[in-house]
Order: structure tokens, then sequence, then C-alpha cells
């Protein structure tokens, strides 16, 4: 974990309601893919933890969804704005699992979060696929994104108006994955764990945190091996280990 201060360069609306926050600071606190960050927001008692959808060049990507108070100042913010933020929290993916084809699963604003993903297991040598879910065109996130690493994305959207009706899930009955990994709803995450077929399935949880570092408990889900912190102990769980 490392506290640093980090200044707004460019805030923009990528869908209704969220935007993408591009940050200058340190960021060698970032280690690996799926971790996240905490940050302080002006005005707010409490932390509030994201993915980090990015951490190359001194510059920190987080993509924020406007759902309260918070989130609502936070995507407010100004170029020049500065942000205490906590960096490299939680454990990460991991990249040695993935096998020659893994699967990533988004759905909504988990998305953007495997995009850093993405690009490492290309850098690896895996070929991975990937499969996103959104309520419809207008909410999808990150397309182009994909696209730029040579990614041609599986889109799913609940009304039709965009890619494939349906739910991101429905890409796990091709098969011909080695791993999954995952981020996005709960729900989601729930299928994913029971449907996919493949013994390593690594899944990106979200919950409310106190703290984000293991202190407060605030965060603790039921496992099979007994209660453990998303932010501590996560936030990526294995196959079979979350008691949904």
């Amino acid at each position: 974990m490392k506290q640093g201060i980090f200044t707004v360069i460019k805030n923009e609306q990528l869908a209704p309601g969220v935007h993408r926050l591009r940050l200058e600071g340190d960021t060698s606190g970032v280690t690996s893919p799926g971790q996240f960050a905490d940050v302080l927001i002006p005005g707010c008692f409490l932390r509030r933890p994201f993915s980090v959808c990015g951490a190359e060049g001194g510059v920190l990507t987080l993509c924020v969804r406007n759902t309260g108070r918070g989130t609502a100042l936070l995507t407010a913010s100004s170029p020049g704005a500065r942000l205490d933020i906590l960096t490299g929290l939680g454990n990460g993916f991991d990249l040695s699992a993935a096998g020659e084809r893994p699967l990533l699963m988004g759905g909504g604003t988990g998305s953007p979060p495997l995009y850093p993903l993405c690009a490492s297991l290309l850098r690896l040598g895996a070929r991975p696929g990937v499969a996103l879910g959104y309520p419809s065109a207008e909410a999808a996130l990150y397309l182009d994104e994909f696209r730029s690493l040579g990614i041609e994305p599986e889109v799913y959207t609940l009304d039709g108006s965009l890619g494939m009706t349906g739910l991101p899930t429905q890409a796990l009955r091709a098969g011909g994955y080695t791993s999954v990994y995952a981020c996005g709803p709960l729900p989601m995450l729930a299928a994913i764990d029971r449907e996919a077929d493949c013994p390593v399935v690594q899944l990106s949880l979200e919950a409310r945190m106190g703290c984000g570092f293991g202190a407060c408990m605030g965060c603790t889900i039921e496992t099979k091996d007994g209660p453990r912190r998303v932010c501590k102990d996560g936030p990526v769980f294995g196959k079979g280990e979350v008691i949904w």
C-alpha cells in the first residue's frame, strides 16, 4: 500500500453517470491488474474504493459511476484538483494461471478494470477472449480500448440495442477457454462461479469498505474457509471460494 497525492489531469464522461478520471502521481504502488485504489474525497469522511483501470507512465486511471454523494463529488472534479489516494490495495489477478486462451468477462463498470489485465495477458503471449455486458448500447464502456489491443469484444446488452441480447455469461457456453477472469455485479460473478467449466476461475468482488486495508472488517464476506475481507484477502477470489 502506498499513499500519495494525485492531480486530476482529465475528467471525461464515458456513458450516462460514468466518468473516467486520469490522475497524475506516483503509480509505483500498483503492482498487478485487479488491485484497487482508495480515494479520500474532500467533504467525505470515509474513502471510496475503485478498481484500477490503468497505471502507466505516472498516470492512474479510474472509472467512477455516480451512485451517491461521494461519487458525485468525485465525478465533478476539475483538472488541477488534488486527491489523497491509497494505491496498491488488495490482491490482484494471478496471470500465471491463465493458460493460452483465458476468457475475460465484465459487466458494466466491471469492464474497464479488465483492460490492463487483457494488455498484460497479451504481453505474456496469451490469446484472451473478452465478453462484456451492459444494460444498453448507451451504457457500453471500453469497446474501443479493447479494440486498440487487437481484441474484438463479444458484447451483450439486456435490451438488444448492441451486440447480442442477453448476459455475458452466455459466452461460457462456447467452451474452449483455459481460465476465466471476471469483474462485475455479484449475481454475474455467482453465475460464472457455478457455470464456468474450467479449474481456474478468478472473480473480482466489490464491497462497501470502511478502511480499505483490513483494519475495520467492514467488507467481510463468507467463504468456504470462513469469514474473509474483500479488501485484504481479495478482492479477487477463486472458484468455489465464496459462499454466495
